[in-house]
């Protein structure tokens, strides 16, 4: 993932520092009501882009921006497990006591450390070093991302500062545990800066499930122009980094990924995050596409997909059909998880972060 101010590079997303059915398009859902309006069972929070929830219904919270996990309970006991900052806290999950998150660190655009750390029912810890992997691996190394099919003189009119992000590039070292989901022992991987899902055994192995695919978006004359291209660059495609947000499990084993591309984080580009299925054996599949910043999923027992659209400030329901509508409008939803039959919802994520639960209807 490439993270670099939209005022410098116009397709490339800075909007994280830190996706079967026929495809779907998002851009005009039908309404899908809540049965109630939501309910704040967490406020006070600083950038809870990740977290998850126990059987009991306490969370546990990664407060990124500040550099804390944080423990609430049922009851709205609340403390601080660990503090990290500088570094980041994401990619939280929790299973029969052992809470598992990442720790990130970057100088620039260059990532020193990433790690995924392991807390035992008795206190204990283990650290994976994800950054490790990632450089040995590389895995999304096969996939080709930037603006294709360019002649040499067209080409040429890529400003330099920006062609480096915009003409056509392999996929690069870099690691952002952005989310993860724990089942059986082993941790699954939404990795938002390799491109990828990775799979952390119990005993602390990695390996690559599944590589996403680049995001084809074509430019057109109007594109083209809004973002200062040369006339040259309209007709052809940019393939954005795909940039996976979260992973759930679904039945028999099949994954559900988030996909929030690189690109403008309005819709100058259009609508382009995605939902996909990743089966057993590593397929990717195109589930649902066309949300405007699908930063998070959740996946109920009915099979429904929901979609946080951090960029279009709602929740978002996928059938099993692959429909898309809107479960509610919410201000900067950004995590949500299912649990104890409701949703549980990020929210305000940018000022005063909250954790709110409704029961859709459906």
């Amino acid at each position: 993932m490439r993270n670099v101010p939209r005022s410098a590079v116009p397709l490339v997303s800075s909007a994280l520092v830190l996706a079967a059915a026929v495809p779907a398009a998002a851009s005009a859902p039908t309404r899908y009501p809540p049965s109630h309006d939501p309910v704040v069972v967490a406020s006070g929070l600083v950038g809870p882009l990740s977290f998850d929830v126990t059987a009991r219904g306490d969370l546990y919270v990664g407060q990124s921006f500040a550099g804390i996990l944080t423990h609430v309970t049922k009851e709205g006991e609340r403390h601080d497990l660990v503090s990290v900052a500088p570094a980041g806290v994401g990619a939280v999950s929790e299973e029969r006591g052992t809470v598992t998150w990442a720790e990130r660190e970057a100088e620039g655009f260059a990532v020193t450390s990433s790690v995924l750390v392991r807390r035992a029912p008795d206190g204990t810890t283990t650290e994976v070093d994800l950054l490790a992997y990632e450089a040995a691996a590389n895995p999304d190394a096969v996939n080709t991302y930037g603006i294709q099919g360019l002649d040499a003189a067209c080409a040429a009119t890529i400003p330099a500062e920006l062609a480096p992000f915009l003409l056509p590039y392999q996929g690069q070292v870099d690691t952002n545990a952005y989310s993860s989901v724990t089942s059986g022992g082993t941790t699954y991987v939404a990795d938002a800066g390799a491109n990828a899902i990775f799979a952390v055994s119990a005993s602390g192995e990695v390996s690559t499930v599944a590589v996403l695919p680049p995001t084809v978006i074509p430019i057109t004359e109007e594109i083209a122009a809004a973002q200062g291209f040369d006339p040259c660059v309209a007709g052809h495609d940019f393939w954005a980094e795909p940039v996976p947000t979260d992973v759930e499990l679904g039945r028999h084993g099949t994954l559900y990924v988030t996909s929030l591309p690189g690109g403008a984080e309005d819709d100058s580009l259009g609508a382009n995050g995605a939902v996909y299925r990743v089966s057993p054996g590593g397929d990717v599949e195109l589930v649902a596409r066309g949300f405007l910043g699908a930063t998070n999923l959740a996946v109920a027992p009915s099979g429904t997909i929901y979609v946080t659209e951090l960029f279009a400030g709602r929740l978002s329901a996928v059938s099993r059909s692959g429909e898309v509508s809107t479960v509610t409008e919410l201000v900067e939803p950004a995590a949500v998880e299912w649990a104890r039959g409701r949703l549980y919802v990020a929210t305000q994520v940018f000022g005063d972060g909250t954790i709110v639960t409704l029961s859709p209807r459906g």
